[in-house]
């Protein structure tokens, strides 16, 4: 494949690559390119959020690559520090080692088992002596560590910094080192520990990597990453029906970033499908993807089962209506509610819900020839397009 369509495949759901220039120069004079990513097997399971970097690495392997699926049982027992406000707990090396046998078995539902070079940090790591951990320390100051953002917050508030914690980025570094990566793929909140790995390879007389960030997942709050920890993750080994209906209770605009970072989808498509009818396809194709065809097609009828044939708009006409500059002036003009404050007061109840989200904003603004499903209160349903 040329060079123009590798980048348009690689570069699909990332936010930054260090550098563009770089990556060109090295899809030019090699192949395959050497591409890891490392995950820390901190729980047992593998959710949606950790599949954005396992399909990056896969559109790699698609595209003749040598992927390296790097499990940091070594640097888990550790714990990353990145985002933390205080000192992870440490976990045993048994309880790393029983969630390592999870990650493994969960990311060949992405990735080609045949293809993929599974490697454990442990394997260079454990073996490294006093001197050569010295050594390693020696590439970097505590002003460097300091700077990330993160450490910086934790040493002006006063909260404690474990030394292990410092040396976390070296260690994560060093994997890149041992490996000779041509490639690291990390979550934007990794910047600081990959680009560490890329320093570490130019004082080893290596070739530096190429970084590619990807975002990080938002959760199913629709505020924070998507995390365990915060129980708003959708785990890939969860029933179907489950990630299913979890997938439909996102909201319209992070369905979006879902279809990016999780599908192969055309988004120019999906933009022009019906709100509903596009989470639905996307549930499917999640759940398709990690359980099968026929569970996903179970899924989605369940879903239709359970709710969609209790939707109240699915026996009204729609309407054509001229076009308000938005939501609130409409409903006032054709007398739904009586006023800009009633409109304002069941905003703030969350009692207004367009396309199945709920208008969180007081100038939700309506677009022409778009089709819009519009709840106010609990008995009043409009189903409406406006005229261009």
């Amino acid at each position: 494949m040329d060079i123009k369509k590798q980048l348009e495949i690689i570069k699909r759901g990332t936010t930054e690559i260090i550098s563009e220039k770089e990556l060109i120069s090295k899809l030019e004079k090699k192949m395959p390119l050497i591409v890891k990513a490392g995950f820390d097997p901190s729980a047992p399971d593998i959710h949606l959020g950790h599949t954005v970097l396992l399909r990056k690495l896969k559109h790699f392997q698609d595209l003749g690559h040598r992927v390296i699926f790097l499990i940091g049982d070594f640097t888990g027992m550790i714990g990353d520090p990145t985002g933390r406000s205080e000192i992870r707990k440490r976990l045993t090396e048994e309880q790393i080692s029983e969630n390592a046998k999870t990650y493994k078995k969960q990311a060949f539902k992405i990735l080609d088992e045949k293809k993929t070079e599974v490697v454990f940090n442990s394997a260079w790591l454990s073996k490294m002596t006093i001197k050569g951990i010295l050594e390693l320390m020696a590439h970097a100051t505590v002003s460097q560590v300091l700077a990330r953002a993160d450490f910086s917050e934790r040493y002006k508030s006063g909260k404690d910094i474990s030394l292990l914690e410092f040396v976390y980025p070296l260690l994560q570094a060093y994997d890149s080192v041992e490996l000779k990566a041509d490639i690291e793929l990390g979550g934007t909140d990794q910047k600081f520990n990959i680009l560490m790995g890329r320093e570490l390879q130019k004082d080893f007389s290596q070739e530096p990597q190429v970084v590619i960030m990807t975002p990080l997942l938002v959760g199913l709050d629709g505020v924070n990453k998507m995390s365990k920890s915060l129980g708003n993750h959708i785990g890939i080994d969860e029933k179907p029906e489950d990630i299913f209906g979890k997938i439909m209770s996102i909201s319209d605009e992070l369905m979006l970033q879902y279809y990016e970072l999780l599908t192969d989808e055309d988004l120019d498509k999906i933009k022009k499908m019906h709100p509903m009818e596009a989470k639905k396809n996307l549930a499917r194709y999640i759940v398709r993807q990690y359980h099968g065809e026929s569970l996903a097609d179970n899924a989605l009828k369940d879903f239709e089962n359970k709710f969609q044939k209790r939707d109240p708009f699915t026996e009204l006409k729609t309407e054509t209506k001229p076009l308000k500059p938005n939501l609130c002036e409409f409903l006032v003009f054709e007398k739904i509610l009586p006023s800009k404050g009633e409109y304002r007061r069941l905003v703030e109840q969350d009692a207004i819900e367009v396309n199945g989200s709920r208008a969180k904003v007081l100038e939700f603004k309506l677009e022409p020839s778009k089709e819009y499903c519009i709840k106010v209160g609990k008995k009043r349903f409009l189903k409406v397009v406006f005229k261009p």
